[in-house]
């Protein structure tokens, strides 16, 4: 049997379920990428205007319609809220979940001068870039790598920053002038990752896509940082970042144990940053995330962005 694999058809949505691709053929499956169009694909406007799901919606309706037998999609796309219709079959090792910095002349963030234009569609990138203090001017922008990029060879920008995965994933990661530390500018919760979705009824083909993809690390990983997102209900054009780390450690009778150390930030609305940490068992991935958000909703009260109970947040 041929497995369907819907996809984006940007370019990093096609390298990316490429990836998928090339798996599950070493796994010894025939298969073939189906370009899905998407509602987010064919329009310029803001995410923040029209909507979270949008990448997402048209794959998961392909999929639950039999037009394809799996869906690729970036994690941080997906709503918190899970399709009744599907299950979550694998998520595979995660790429690196960092920023990347491109900018003119190799510059790196603290080498950008006074009133430097940085572009970035990201409420979470742009509180952290205001939190840093550099004066930079934050200008906003939309699309696809090439156009983003495009925008600091050609002169309208000095910067723009970018998810590191993507870079690396198209063979680009030479282009960055810097891969900014965690400590000054938190991924988006499940940034770097990739969620591989099929029908909850076909229940052999999931147990095939986890033999073939399932990294437990990154799905536990993941789960944290989603968890936070959930409990602060709150979608992806917010201003929150969040990155887990499995960590190996001993136990108080000096067996190794597998750990999970989550951190996250918030931005306020009156301009400021909230930022906690917490460190748990990897089997409570997501009563940590969930744990983190009551701590920051204590912490931030009315001053947190808009909560979006219901909209579903990637």
């Amino acid at each position: 049997m041929k497995l369907r694999i819907g996809t984006r058809a940007s370019k990093l949505a096609l390298t990316q379920s490429g990836l998928v691709a090339d798996r599950l053929r070493a796994a010894g499956h025939e298969v073939e990428l189906v370009e899905v169009s998407t509602p987010g694909d064919r329009s310029s406007a803001p995410v923040a205007e029209i909507g979270v799901a949008v990448f997402v919606s048209s794959l998961r309706d392909a999929l639950a319609a039999g037009e394809v037998d799996i869906a690729v999609h970036s994690y941080k796309d997906l709503p918190s809220a899970p399709d009744p219709r599907l299950v979550l079959a694998a998520v595979p090792s995660r790429e690196d979940p960092r920023d990347a910095l491109v900018a003119r002349d190799g510059l790196v963030l603290g080498e950008l001068p006074v009133g430097a234009r940085v572009g970035t569609g990201s409420a979470r990138r742009t509180a952290m870039l205001q939190a840093l203090g550099l004066g930079l001017e934050v200008v906003p922008i939309r699309g696809n790598v090439d156009t983003r990029v495009g925008k600091v060879a050609s002169g309208q920008l000095d910067a723009v920053i970018v998810a590191a995965a993507g870079l690396r994933r198209l063979g680009r990661i030479d282009e960055a002038t810097e891969l900014i530390d965690p400590l000054q500018m938190l991924p988006a919760p499940a940034q770097g990752a990739l969620a591989v979705e099929c029908r909850k009824a076909d229940v052999e083909l999931v147990g095939r896509l986890a033999e073939a993809l399932e990294d437990e690390y990154t799905r536990a990983a993941v789960a944290a940082e989603r968890a936070l997102l959930a409990g602060l209900e709150a979608d992806c054009t917010a201003a929150i970042g969040a990155l887990a780390d499995v960590v190996s450690d001993l136990d108080d009778d000096g067996r190794a144990v597998d750990r999970i150390s989550l951190r996250a930030v918030v931005g306020t609305t009156d301009g400021a940053l909230l930022r906690a940490s917490i460190t748990g068992e990897m089997d409570d991935a997501e009563k940590l995330g969930a744990a983190l958000a009551a701590e920051l909703l204590d912490m931030g009260g009315d001053a947190l962005p808009t909560r979006t109970a219901g909209s579903g947040a990637p």
